[in-house]
């Protein structure tokens, strides 16, 4: 089990005072048994928006609404959690073998949340891709498990890819990412879960927090860690889901702390919504998580 505190910051200037509108905000940390807690969890506007709300969406992420009203030149958003941790990796395979996975999903029932059928089509951000696709039939061995082609697919695409935050946007696409080789979390998540339903494994999208550790020697610096993105794969009936994170090469621990899936980026992402602008804005994020005791 680890714990931490995770405080997290989002601003925003404007050059001229804005109109009103309405923005949605996942950036709380998820309940999950078995593997996520959270002791406590707050936020606050900064100035204050008036009208909020709180509500989950269809797949359980918790989401803070805010209408925002006119004539705001900046606004800070600042969040606060204690988060328990108790993830460990499966270390038994009790997955079957790919062949025998199509079987176990056309028998599973459940159309809930956390059904698998969710994330078995493409998706706005996630279509089919040919190029990703032949990629990922490479990787399949002969009498592989699931379990093992998701392990192995993770471990190629990092190969295949280079992270580098100044390589794509927002809205690069899954293929154009994996031409370049190049992208950030999102870009490895969003290629791997299409390479996954490539070849009828399910896949979801999953957005989070990563606490991230200094250098030997070096001071662990204040708003360092990061938002950050990894993949959920479902490995049939016995096992279940299992999250793989690409961009790293490893099946996510107690370093990664969970705010939600979806069927790709836009179901988690941060910040969403609507707000009447004349003019330029700027923004500005900081993430800090520190281990504490109990």
């Amino acid at each position: 089990m680890t714990l931490y505190a995770v405080r997290q910051s989002i601003r925003y200037d404007f050059n001229r005072p804005t109109g009103a509108g309405r923005q949605l905000f996942r950036i709380l940390p998820a309940d999950i048994p078995g593997m996520q807690s959270v002791r406590e969890a707050g936020y606050a506007f900064q100035p204050d928006v008036g009208e909020r709300g709180e509500f989950h969406d269809f797949f359980g992420t918790h989401v803070i609404e805010a209408a925002m009203p006119p004539g705001l030149v900046s606004l800070d958003l600042t969040m606060h959690s204690v988060v328990e941790r108790t993830a460990e990796d499966a270390l038994l395979d009790l997955s079957p073998p790919l062949r025998g996975l199509a079987a176990e999903l056309a028998a599973h029932r459940s159309v809930g949340p956390r059904a698998p059928h969710h994330f078995t089509d493409p998706s706005r951000r996630i279509p089919d891709s040919a190029l990703i696709a032949g990629f990922a039939r490479a990787q399949v061995q002969e009498g592989m498990t699931a379990r093992a082609l998701i392990e192995g697919l993770g471990l190629a695409l990092h190969d295949h890819m280079t992270f580098d935050s100044k390589a794509t946007r927002v809205d690069t696409t899954p293929e154009e990412a994996f031409a370049q080789g190049r992208g950030v979390c999102q870009d490895f998540a969003q290629i791997m879960v299409g390479a996954l339903r490539a070849l009828g494994v399910p896949g979801a999208y999953v957005g989070g927090y990563l606490r991230t550790l200094p250098p030997p020697g070096k001071a662990r610096l204040v708003g360092a860690d990061a938002m950050h993105a990894w993949v959920r794969a479902w490995a049939g009936e016995e096992m279940g889901w299992v999250d793989y994170d690409p961009t790293n090469a490893c099946f996510a621990r107690n370093d990664h702390i969970d705010v939600g899936f979806g069927r790709d980026y836009d179901d988690v992402a941060p910040v969403t919504g609507r707000l009447r602008l004349d003019g330029r804005q700027s923004g500005s994020h900081s993430v800090d998580i520190e281990e504490i005791t109990a």
